[in-house]
């Protein structure tokens, strides 16, 4: 594997490490947290008691423990990956450079696809309504919500904009720490501590105790759905905040550190076993069916929310583990998986909720129906990219570069490659 050192002097072979060196297994970990997002999102209409816009009548509770353990995890991991790759791309294009990029590829699309997106849903809800009631059609509609700055509705695509939030946090005050440790002192030290705390296995209580502490002083909070999702109003909740800026700032200090990747890739099988054993007692003491009450305070929250934080944090480091075991190899399918990955976020939530509601009269159990919605997502949403974007203008915007398609390479251009 090859890995990025601490900058600044801080190691030797940084230079050496970075080159033009690709994280094959950060790739692998990308592409399948963002299949099991297509997984929680196809779950969501099959949990038992209902829960989604679409709600098939074969829900069954399972789901919901599935729902449960992906939810838990997943986003952070999101964001611990977009923390170390936001280092690598400003390391390599400097801090306007990166300025640019992320104004083309994460703001731009935010803006492109939010319209679309949203247009979409309420159409399927509106779908989803009238076969559940078909006594609605003779209805008034009802009148929309008032669009304020609490109540925007950001969709699933609320991840991009948070990403904007914490880049707008992130880069300024990497500079401003630049600027106040020029000769590096202050930067080796937190290198060191960081150093300590992965070898440690530290990193669960460090960097998830932002998170647990904030749980304490919530009025209340509904402990099943763990981090509330900031998908609404432009100010997120101050639990994902606190989550998500943890998780942020790991992984960019994880790329400032790349050769602890391999304390991370030795301590992955521990991890993953720690994982399900606090993923089991987060279960046991929350309920194994999907809730929705929030909870006020108290010993049983402060230990079923040391048990879901430090699962979560488990979770992550030990899919990334074994990952760097398994995975840290050149992969045509996990490259092509990590290059179509922005694309079918972007697109999957849509398709999953239109297969939903077209499954709704197949009569079948709930373990034919999630599998069916899970495969024929992916599969519109591959085909999609591979038809329409991955060698268009969508493709540059969103990849970065333009791809030439093989059609249009000339003999020799192939024979080169």
């Amino acid at each position: 594997m090859a890995g990025v050192t601490p900058e600044e002097g801080a190691m030797t072979n940084e230079t050496q490490m970075t080159g033009d060196a690709r994280f094959y297994a950060l790739d692998a970990v990308r592409g399948g947290a963002l299949f099991l997002g297509i997984i929680l999102h196809a779950g969501l209409a099959y949990m038992s008691p209902p829960a989604w816009i679409v709600n098939d009548p074969s829900g069954n509770a399972a789901v919901g423990v599935l729902f449960f353990t992906i939810h838990m995890f997943r986003m952070s991991l999101f964001f611990i990956l977009a923390g170390f790759f936001a280092r690598l791309l400003y390391r390599k294009r400097g801090a306007k450079g990166f300025f640019l990029d992320r104004l083309k590829r994460v703001a731009g699309p935010l803006v492109l696809f939010w319209f679309p997106v949203l247009a979409a849903i309420i159409t399927v809800l509106i779908l989803a309504a009238l076969k559940a009631n078909p006594a609605l059609a003779n209805q008034p509609p009802a009148p929309p919500p008032p669009l304020t700055a609490e109540t925007f509705p950001l969709t699933h695509l609320w991840f991009l904009y948070m990403l904007l939030l914490l880049y707008a946090v992130c880069v300024p005050l990497r500079g401003l720490l630049a600027f106040i440790d020029s000769a590096g002192a202050l930067r080796r030290a937190a290198d060191s501590l960081f150093g300590f705390v992965i070898r440690w296995d530290l990193t669960s209580l460090v960097f998830g105790l932002p998170l647990w502490l904030l749980i304490q002083v919530q009025p209340q909070w509904e402990h099943w759905l763990g981090i509330p999702t900031p998908d609404k109003g432009f100010v997120p909740n101050a639990l994902a905040a606190a989550a998500y800026l943890s998780a942020f700032v790991f992984g960019w200090c994880l790329h400032r550190n790349a050769n602890r990747l391999e304390m991370v890739r030795k301590k992955g099988f521990l991890n993953l076993f720690s994982a399900v054993a606090l993923t089991l007692a987060a279960q046991w003491l929350g309920g194994h069916q999907a809730e929705t009450d929030a909870v006020t305070g108290g010993a049983w929250r402060a230990l079923y929310s040391a048990a879901y934080v430090l699962g979560l944090w488990s979770w992550c480091l030990g899919l990334t583990g074994v990952a760097l075991r398994f995975l840290d190899r050149p992969s045509r399918f996990w490259r092509y998986v990590a290059d179509s990955a922005y694309w079918v976020y972007l697109v999957h939530l849509p398709l999953v909720l239109l297969m939903q509601y077209l499954l709704l009269n197949l009569s079948a159990p709930y373990f034919v129906k999630l599998p069916l919605a899970v495969l024929s997502t992916l599969f519109l949403s591959l085909l999609s990219y591979q038809l329409l974007v991955r060698y268009s203008f969508i493709g540059a915007i969103l990849e970065g570069r333009k791809r030439v398609s093989p059609k249009r390479e000339s003999p020799a251009t192939t024979a080169t490659v």
